[in-house]
Protein backbone atom coordinates (compact mmCIF):
# COMPACT_ATOMS: atom_id res chain seq x y z
CA UNK A 1 0.00 0.00 0.00
CA UNK A 2 2.93 2.23 1.12
CA UNK A 3 4.70 1.84 -2.25
CA UNK A 4 1.09 2.83 -4.28
CA UNK A 5 0.87 6.12 -1.90
CA UNK A 6 4.79 6.95 -3.10
CA UNK A 7 4.29 5.93 -6.89
CA UNK A 8 1.17 8.46 -6.57
CA UNK A 9 3.36 11.11 -5.08
CA UNK A 10 6.32 10.83 -7.71
CA UNK A 11 3.57 11.61 -10.38
CA UNK A 12 4.58 15.41 -11.25
CA UNK A 13 2.23 17.19 -13.58
CA UNK A 14 2.83 20.27 -15.06
CA UNK A 15 0.88 23.84 -13.92
CA UNK A 16 -1.07 23.88 -16.78
CA UNK A 17 -2.07 20.13 -16.25
CA UNK A 18 -2.80 20.29 -13.27
CA UNK A 19 -5.45 23.51 -14.24
CA UNK A 20 -6.49 21.83 -17.24
CA UNK A 21 -7.54 18.82 -15.26
CA UNK A 22 -9.76 20.54 -12.27
CA UNK A 23 -11.27 22.87 -14.72
CA UNK A 24 -12.49 19.20 -16.62
CA UNK A 25 -13.55 17.99 -13.02
CA UNK A 26 -15.02 21.91 -12.08
CA UNK A 27 -17.02 21.72 -15.12
CA UNK A 28 -18.36 18.11 -14.97
CA UNK A 29 -19.84 18.76 -11.09
CA UNK A 30 -21.03 22.23 -12.06
CA UNK A 31 -23.12 20.20 -14.96
CA UNK A 32 -24.13 17.72 -12.82
CA UNK A 33 -25.50 20.34 -9.85
CA UNK A 34 -26.87 22.66 -12.59
CA UNK A 35 -29.07 19.66 -14.14
CA UNK A 36 -30.42 17.65 -11.16
CA UNK A 37 -31.12 21.39 -9.39
CA UNK A 38 -33.05 22.48 -12.44
CA UNK A 39 -34.82 18.93 -12.66
CA UNK A 40 -35.78 19.04 -8.87
CA UNK A 41 -37.00 22.57 -9.40
CA UNK A 42 -38.80 22.06 -12.62
CA UNK A 43 -40.86 18.83 -11.67
CA UNK A 44 -40.84 19.74 -7.57
CA UNK A 45 -44.26 18.35 -7.00
CA UNK A 46 -43.17 14.34 -8.27
CA UNK A 47 -39.54 15.27 -6.14
CA UNK A 48 -41.66 16.38 -3.04
CA UNK A 49 -43.82 13.20 -3.74
CA UNK A 50 -40.92 11.09 -3.99
CA UNK A 51 -39.26 12.25 -1.13
CA UNK A 52 -42.45 11.62 1.25
CA UNK A 53 -42.18 8.31 0.55
CA UNK A 54 -38.51 7.30 2.56
CA UNK A 55 -39.70 6.84 5.83
CA UNK A 56 -36.24 7.65 7.06
CA UNK A 57 -36.86 11.69 5.92
CA UNK A 58 -40.65 11.98 5.22
CA UNK A 59 -41.03 14.07 8.40
CA UNK A 60 -38.84 17.02 7.02
CA UNK A 61 -39.08 16.38 3.08
CA UNK A 62 -40.87 20.05 2.35
CA UNK A 63 -37.74 21.29 3.40
CA UNK A 64 -34.86 18.65 1.90
CA UNK A 65 -37.13 19.41 -1.17
CA UNK A 66 -36.28 22.77 -1.49
CA UNK A 67 -32.60 22.68 0.37
CA UNK A 68 -31.51 20.26 -1.85
CA UNK A 69 -31.62 21.79 -5.21
CA UNK A 70 -31.24 25.38 -3.70
CA UNK A 71 -27.90 23.81 -2.45
CA UNK A 72 -26.94 22.41 -5.41
CA UNK A 73 -27.03 25.80 -6.92
CA UNK A 74 -25.19 27.33 -4.33
CA UNK A 75 -22.08 25.07 -4.78
CA UNK A 76 -22.41 25.61 -8.73
CA UNK A 77 -21.98 29.04 -7.69
CA UNK A 78 -19.01 28.58 -5.61
CA UNK A 79 -17.61 26.01 -8.67
CA UNK A 80 -17.87 29.35 -10.91
CA UNK A 81 -16.31 31.99 -9.21
CA UNK A 82 -12.63 31.49 -9.37
CA UNK A 83 -12.25 33.01 -5.43
CA UNK A 84 -14.52 30.56 -4.24
CA UNK A 85 -13.59 27.07 -6.23
CA UNK A 86 -11.79 25.31 -3.72
CA UNK A 87 -14.80 26.33 -1.31
CA UNK A 88 -16.89 24.91 -4.29
CA UNK A 89 -15.30 20.99 -4.23
CA UNK A 90 -15.80 21.13 0.12
CA UNK A 91 -19.23 21.81 -0.18
CA UNK A 92 -19.66 19.62 -3.71
CA UNK A 93 -18.10 16.87 -2.03
CA UNK A 94 -19.52 17.60 0.85
CA UNK A 95 -23.33 17.05 -0.16
CA UNK A 96 -21.70 14.18 -2.58
CA UNK A 97 -20.91 12.28 0.36
CA UNK A 98 -24.40 13.00 1.95
CA UNK A 99 -26.54 12.15 -0.86
CA UNK A 100 -24.47 9.19 -0.80
CA UNK A 101 -24.77 7.99 2.64
CA UNK A 102 -28.87 8.89 1.94
CA UNK A 103 -28.54 6.21 -1.16
CA UNK A 104 -26.78 3.73 1.37
CA UNK A 105 -29.15 4.19 4.47
CA UNK A 106 -32.05 3.88 1.93
CA UNK A 107 -30.67 0.87 0.50
CA UNK A 108 -30.43 -0.48 3.63
CA UNK A 109 -33.73 0.24 5.69
CA UNK A 110 -36.57 1.02 2.74
CA UNK A 111 -38.03 -1.99 0.91
CA UNK A 112 -39.82 0.25 -1.91
CA UNK A 113 -36.63 2.77 -3.51
CA UNK A 114 -38.09 4.97 -5.14
CA UNK A 115 -35.61 7.89 -7.07
CA UNK A 116 -36.41 11.16 -7.41
CA UNK A 117 -33.19 12.71 -8.63
CA UNK A 118 -34.07 14.12 -11.33
CA UNK A 119 -33.63 13.73 -15.21
CA UNK A 120 -31.29 10.95 -16.99
CA UNK A 121 -29.83 10.11 -13.34
CA UNK A 122 -33.48 8.43 -12.12
CA UNK A 123 -32.54 5.54 -14.81
CA UNK A 124 -29.74 4.43 -13.08
CA UNK A 125 -30.18 1.03 -10.56
CA UNK A 126 -29.46 2.43 -6.97
CA UNK A 127 -26.32 0.44 -7.52
CA UNK A 128 -25.13 2.39 -9.97
CA UNK A 129 -26.33 5.24 -8.33
CA UNK A 130 -23.93 4.57 -5.34
CA UNK A 131 -21.17 4.30 -7.68
CA UNK A 132 -21.89 7.43 -9.81
CA UNK A 133 -21.79 9.15 -6.74
CA UNK A 134 -18.56 7.77 -5.47
CA UNK A 135 -16.84 8.39 -8.65
CA UNK A 136 -17.89 12.10 -8.85
CA UNK A 137 -16.50 12.30 -5.21
CA UNK A 138 -13.42 11.24 -6.19
CA UNK A 139 -12.94 13.22 -8.67
CA UNK A 140 -13.78 15.75 -6.59
CA UNK A 141 -10.81 15.09 -4.02
CA UNK A 142 -8.40 14.73 -6.97
CA UNK A 143 -9.48 18.05 -7.73
CA UNK A 144 -8.77 19.55 -4.16
CA UNK A 145 -5.62 17.94 -3.89
CA UNK A 146 -4.55 19.42 -7.39
CA UNK A 147 -5.38 22.17 -6.30
CA UNK A 148 -3.80 22.15 -2.74
CA UNK A 149 -0.85 21.24 -4.38
CA UNK A 150 -0.72 23.71 -6.76
CA UNK A 151 -1.57 27.46 -5.32
CA UNK A 152 -0.07 29.26 -8.25
CA UNK A 153 -3.09 28.66 -10.58
CA UNK A 154 -3.10 32.00 -12.25
CA UNK A 155 -6.93 32.16 -13.32
CA UNK A 156 -8.15 30.66 -10.04
CA UNK A 157 -7.14 33.81 -8.22
CA UNK A 158 -8.31 36.73 -10.25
Amino acid sequence: MERIALKIQQIHLSDLTRERIVTCIKLACMFLFLYTAYAKIVDHDRFLKGLKNVHIINGLAVYVSWFVPLSEILTFILLLVPRTLKWGFFAFTALMTIFTGYIISVLLLEKKLPCHCGGVIEKLSWTQHLWFNLAFIFLAIIAIRLFKSNQNFNNYKR
